[in-house]
């Protein structure tokens, strides 16, 4: 009878590598949030997987940016180089369409003696696309499509191979071990960054103030969109309060997908001027 493994897989790479999206599939729940929009993970996201024989805990980290100066870009470094430097297994995501780049160099330098596994990513758009780059040799490697499934059930297979011996280290049917309002948070915000232009996502943050489960079959929720500006208020709005009507209606779908209950979602946008700036700030929205 084979021992039982389980240990830690960092998913790294740049933004819009489809980390998040991997994530997703493989724990067969929408825990991190997927946007076309660069960044839009901030903050390590653990999804468990339990398989007979082997429990893995998927990190989905948020895409590394060279230089990135914003306020929010050394946190989010940080969360990066503690995913790769603590795992058990890191896995490098590349987009094939994109191709290598100078940042993967560094994110296998972050990695250091971790188990490496490249994994050639949109597969399904980039059939021909060369792989691996030369820079990679040697190295482990697959191709998916974390869209479409092809090939990740493979590299499943491979990862857990991988891990190290050891019992469990949560209960088998525990997915993720943040609560389900920073999960609501991150749908609502998965919401704004779709509804709203290319411009404006990247200050904006969402803060449940209230997450009342004590009606069965109801979940109450009242969230407050964050904006850094006076003058973004009136964008998150909408003409006649449309446009957060609209994001306010998406998110609530999502949500209740999520926790498999009636939804009732209130939101209101709050403009905190460079709440982005404040370390403590971050830190109580979920931003480590």
């Amino acid at each position: 009878m084979s021992a039982h493994r389980s240990g830690v897989v960092a998913l790294l790479g740049l933004p819009n590598a489809g980390k998040s999206t991997l994530l997703n599939r493989w724990v067969g729940e929408r825990l991190a949030i997927v946007t076309p929009k660069p960044q839009t993970t901030r903050s390590r996201i653990l999804g468990i997987l339990s398989q007979p024989g082997a429990q893995a805990l998927l990190l989905d980290t948020p895409g590394l940016v060279r230089g990135g100066r914003g306020p929010l870009d050394e946190p989010m470094r940080k969360a990066v180089a503690a995913a790769a430097q603590d795992a058990d297994v890191a896995l490098l995501l590349v987009d094939l369409g994109r191709g290598w780049r100078e940042a993967h160099a560094e994110l296998v330098e972050l990695v250091g003696t971790t188990p490496l596994v490249a994994v050639g990513t949109q597969l399904d758009r980039n059939r021909d696309a060369p792989w691996p780059p030369p820079e990679l040799a040697g190295r482990p490697n697959f191709r998916i499509s974390a869209r479409t499934g092809e090939g990740c059930d493979a590299l499943l297979a491979d990862v857990l191979a991988r891990l190290p011996e050891g019992p469990p280290f949560y209960p088998e049917d525990q997915l993720t071990d943040r609560p389900l309002r920073f999960l609501a948070a991150e749908l609502v915000r998965e919401s704004a960054f779709r509804g709203l232009g290319d411009e404006l996502p990247y200050g904006v943050a969402v803060e449940v103030l209230e997450y009342d489960e004590s009606r069965a079959g109801l979940v109450r929720i009242r969230a407050n969109l964050i904006v850094a500006r006076e003058s973004h208020k009136g964008m998150v709005v909408g003409a006649g309060g449309s446009k957060i009507k609209e994001i306010g209606t998406r998110a609530r779908q999502a949500i209740e997908e999520l926790v498999g209950e009636k939804v009732h979602l209130e939101l209101w946008v709050k403009v905190e001027p460079g709440w982005m700036k404040q370390r403590k700030r971050r830190e109580a929205l979920g931003y480590v």
